[in-house]
């Protein structure tokens, strides 16, 4: 007669934590995975039984019976009656490998990164509670997905929001939830592709990453210069470009508004060329200095895709954007988002609705503009103290103003100079590949506390002055 093998005690190596450590079912199934792809229990090892691994850790045979049978269902371990526990025989066919992540540098000491919120300044305590709402009212078959537009009411509400704040002619139905405005302009792209365009035109300088999200989709991009009143529609025009995307309100880099003569430009060529514009509205609720600037949108509601988001308004990690799409892109638009992720997560979709509907976006935005106002004065003051030979410009709007260096500072060794200080910021140069004279640095003041911007902009000349180059003009020959 064999004796029963789980007679005999065997000890292992596991603990479980009752002060907040977790379910003591999942602590156990957790390390018992670790240890095995780790390589501390090695395949054919053997694990005491669910008696004795009761009794070594002081908790309930049900606990041990549930964590050892999950595993096994997981293929690493093999359960046979009247048999102990054995780690799997197949992991050794599962490659230990191990990613190194690499060490962290310390954070910035002043950190200038331009289009970046303030997120300590998020508005927790709305939030908490329009997600509570959104909870206590959701049905259940909001917890399924249905639209890939979206939910029906966060539609809603951004119809009356967009055309109350920005101008925007809306309906719900023309209305389609996105992870952001990447995601967006993705699909955008791959929609206008299906229905045979070929070519795309996009800002220069601009965000590089578009291009990228272009040929995704299969389109070839092509730039297209922007001066002081905005893009050059007489570029577009010669282009042959089946659509563009632009920056009216607030151009990202440079900061300039679109003027109204370009704009009527753009909708005639819109028009004339039946082609689509892509609007990019990122930052058009902070500004300053001038009245707010409505959305292109309004002017050719059936030719342009307004696209905006939550990640310059309230936090990146919200992932929460929004197209306006004419009804002839609706469908093929929606198709996209269905094939791309289904939909937008709807507990977030149904909490923002709530806080837009309740006036907290409102109220939250009021208070922001007039906290980012004062920072980029102070801002501005220090330039004009520390560095009295720069040229400040797009200072009315946004979340970051532009410094145009004198041509005798060095970029390289003042990036260079910077990161030894941890001083960090953006350039056109090394963010937009554009083609500058001399070196424009980007500088972000949202997110810098009030008390600190003086001295990292003094931080900054110092590292500017150690930036200059030491020899004169190059002569040529005659």
């Amino acid at each position: 007669m064999v004796k029963n093998e789980t007679s005999f005690a065997v000890d292992v190596l596991l603990s479980v934590c009752r002060d907040g450590g977790g379910r003591l079912g999942d602590q156990l199934e957790d390390q018992l995975r670790r240890a095995i792809r780790g390589g501390t229990l090695k395949p054919g090892t053997r694990l005491p039984s669910t008696r004795d691994l009761a009794r070594q850790l002081g908790v309930s045979r049900n606990i041990a019976v549930d964590a050892y049978a999950q595993v096994a269902a997981e293929g690493y371990l093999q359960l046979r009656q009247n048999a102990r526990p054995r780690v799997s025989d197949a992991v050794a066919r599962i490659p230990a490998t191990r990613v190194e992540e690499p060490p962290r540098p310390p954070g910035p000491r002043f950190d200038f990164r331009p289009s970046r919120p303030d997120v300590s300044t998020f508005p927790r305590g709305a939030w908490l509670r329009s997600l509570r709402r959104a909870l206590a009212t959701m049905t259940n078959a909001d917890f399924t997905l249905s639209d890939p537009r979206g939910v029906d009411a966060l539609r809603a509400e951004l119809t009356d929001y967009l055309g109350r704040v920005r101008g925007v002619v809306a309906e719900a139905a023309r209305v389609v939830v996105t992870c952001g405005y990447s995601q967006g302009l993705g699909l955008v792209c791959h929609a206008l592709k299906t229905r045979g365009a070929k070519r795309i035109a996009f800002e220069d300088p601009g965000n590089p990453e578009q291009h990228e999200i272009a040929a995704r989709a299969g389109l070839d991009a092509v730039a297209i210069a922007v001066d002081g009143d905005g893009i050059r529609v007489d570029l577009l025009e010669r282009s042959g470009a089946d659509a563009v995307a632009v920056t009216p309100a607030h151009q990202d880099p440079t900061g300039v508004v679109l003027s109204s003569e370009r704009r009527t430009a753009l909708a005639g060529w819109l028009r004339a060329k039946q082609a689509i514009a892509i609007e990019d509205d990122y930052d058009a609720e902070y500004r300053y200095d001038r009245a707010a600037v409505g959305a292109l949108q309004g002017l050719a509601p059936d030719r342009v895709v307004y696209c905006g988001s939550a990640s310059k308004i309230l936090a990146p990690a919200l992932r929460l954007g929004w197209l306006v799409v004419p009804s002839t892109l609706v469908a093929a638009v929606s198709r996209e988002k269905s094939l791309t992720d289904r939909s937008t997560a709807h507990v977030e979709q149904f909490a923002f609705a709530d806080l837009v509907q309740r006036g907290e976006l409102d109220r939250y935005l009021r208070r922001m503009r007039i906290s980012y106002r004062a920072r980029r004065d102070l801002m501005i003051e220090a330039l004009a103290d520390e560095l009295p030979a720069a040229t400040v410009t797009g200072i009315a709007a946004g979340l970051h103003l532009n410094v145009h260096l004198p041509r005798a500072v060095d970029e390289a060794a003042l990036l260079a100079e910077c990161e030894r200080r941890r001083i960090v910021f953006s350039t056109f140069a090394r963010e937009y590949r554009s083609r500058t004279r001399g070196a424009i640095l980007m500088l972000g003041y949202a997110q810098t506390h009030e008390s600190a911007i003086a001295a990292g902009i003094h931080e900054l000349a110092t590292a500017v002055r150690a930036a200059r180059t030491t020899r004169g003009p190059r002569r040529h020959p005659r």
